[in-house]
C-alpha cells in the first residue's frame, strides 16, 4: 500500500461513509487507494487478508443497503456474476453486506479503462475497435446465456489490459455487473425516477421503462463503438433530458459523416444496431460486430498466431 502504513485499530463507525476509507478492514478486506467512482459508489484497490491477493473491491453507495428490494437483488444477481466464468468478464470473488455497506470483491486488472484510453488515445482504428468491441460482445453474450443482461456498458466499464501476444496486444474485461438485471424484467427506470444506465449509452426502452433483454446491451455496446470510432457517442446534448429524449426519438448519426474514410456500408450496420425498436437490432452482440467486421472490411490475420507461427512454418510479413 503506497503511503503511510494505516492505523489498524482506528475506531470505525458500523456504517462508515463510502469515501475516505483509506486503511480500513471490511469483510477481511484492507482498503487501499480509491481507483474508481461513480453513482452507484466507491472502488478501492485492496488486499485480501485472507489469501494476501490485491482485488478491487466496490462499495456500493449506503442507502442501497438500506433498500431491501435492492439488497436481495444485488445479493442474487452477485452470486450469479460471480458463477459466470468467461475470459472477458472480470471475475467476482465475494459480495456481500458489512458495516452497513454492500460490497463486491472482483480482480484487480491492471491497466486502463476504454474511457481513459481514449481520452488518452483519440479515436481508434476500425480494427482496434473491432478487436475489442468484439471482446466485450463475447462477454455480454455469455451473460445473456445466464440470462442476465449488463444494462449500463460503457467506456468505463471496460478495462483494458495488456494483450498475450502481437496478434492480440490488448485484453478487455467488462466489469461492474451490479446493474444487472434478469431479462425481460420491466423498467429501467429506479423508484425515485432515476435512468438505471449512462445517458450517453442508455438504449430507448430503458428510458421508458419498458421491459429489457440482451439487445439493450446491444445497443449501449453500438454507442461505445460509435464513440472509439468518432471520439463521441451517438447523442450529445447538455442537457440529460434532451439526450434521453434523443435516444428514444432521434435517428442516429451518419458514422460516415464523422469518419468519411470508412466504408459507406458500415452507416447500415449502426442504423440497425441503434433501432429503437428492439426487435429491429441484431439477435447478439457478436452478430452487431461481425457485421461491422464485414461491413468495414476488417479481416483477421491471414497467418497462425504468433505462439504458432514456428510449427506451422508462419512468418511475419
Amino acid at each position: 500500500m503506497n503511503g503511510e502504513p494505516a492505523d489498524r485499530n482506528r475506531e470505525r463507525s458500523t456504517a462508515p461513509d463510502s469515501s475516505g476509507l483509506r486503511g480500513h478492514r471490511i469483510a477481511g478486506y484492507e482498503l487501499q487507494d480509491e481507483i474508481g467512482r461513480g453513482g452507484m459508489g466507491v472502488v478501492y484497490r485492496a488486499q485480501d487478508l485472507r489469501l494476501g491477493r490485491i482485488v478491487a473491491i466496490k462499495l456500493l453507495a449506503p442507502e442501497r443497503a438500506r433498500d431491501d428490494t435492492f439488497r436481495k437483488r444485488f445479493e442474487r444477481e452477485s452470486q450469479v456474476a460471480a458463477s459466470l466464468e468467461h475470459p472477458h468478464i472480470v471475475p467476482v470473488f465475494d459480495a456481500g453486506e458489512a458495516e452497513g455497506l454492500l460490497y463486491i470483491a472482483m480482480r484487480y486488472v491492471e491497466g486502463l479503462d476504454l474511457a481513459a484510453l481514449l481520452d488518452r488515445d483519440g479515436t481508434l482504428p476500425m480494427e482496434t475497435a473491432c478487436r475489442i468491441a468484439l471482446q466485450v460482445a463475447s462477454a455480454l453474450d455469455a451473460a445473456h446465456a445466464h440470462g442476465l443482461v449488463h444494462r449500463d456498458v460503457k467506456p468505463g466499464n471496460i478495462l483494458i489490459a495488456q494483450g498475450t501476444d502481437y496478434d492480440s496486444p490488448e485484453h478487455a474485461y467488462l466489469t461492474d455487473f451490479g446493474l444487472t438485471k434478469r431479462a425481460m424484467s420491466l423498467s429501467g427506470v429506479t423508484t425515485i425516477g432515476q435512468v438505471v444506465g449512462t445517458p450517453e449509452y442508455v438504449a430507448p426502452e430503458q428510458v421508458s421503462g419498458g421491459p429489457v433483454d440482451g439487445r439493450c446491451d446491444i445497443y449501449s455496446l453500438a454507442c461505445v463503438q460509435f464513440e472509439m470510432l468518432t471520439g463521441s457517442p451517438p447523442f450529445r446534448c447538455d442537457d440529460i433530458l434532451a439526450l434521453l429524449w434523443a435516444h428514444q426519438n432521434r435517428q442516429p448519426p451518419s458514422l460516415t459523416d464523422r469518419r468519411p474514410d470508412l466504408p459507406p456500408a458500415c452507416d447500415a450496420v449502426f442504423a440497425k444496431s441503434l433501432a429503437k425498436a428492439p426487435e429491429d437490432r441484431y439477435e447478439t452482440c457478436r452478430d452487431f460486430v461481425a457485421a461491422l467486421r464485414e461491413a468495414a472490411r476488417v479481416t483477421g490475420p491471414p497467418r497462425p498466431p504468433a505462439w504458432a507461427a514456428p510449427v506451422f512454418g508462419g512468418g511475419r510479413p
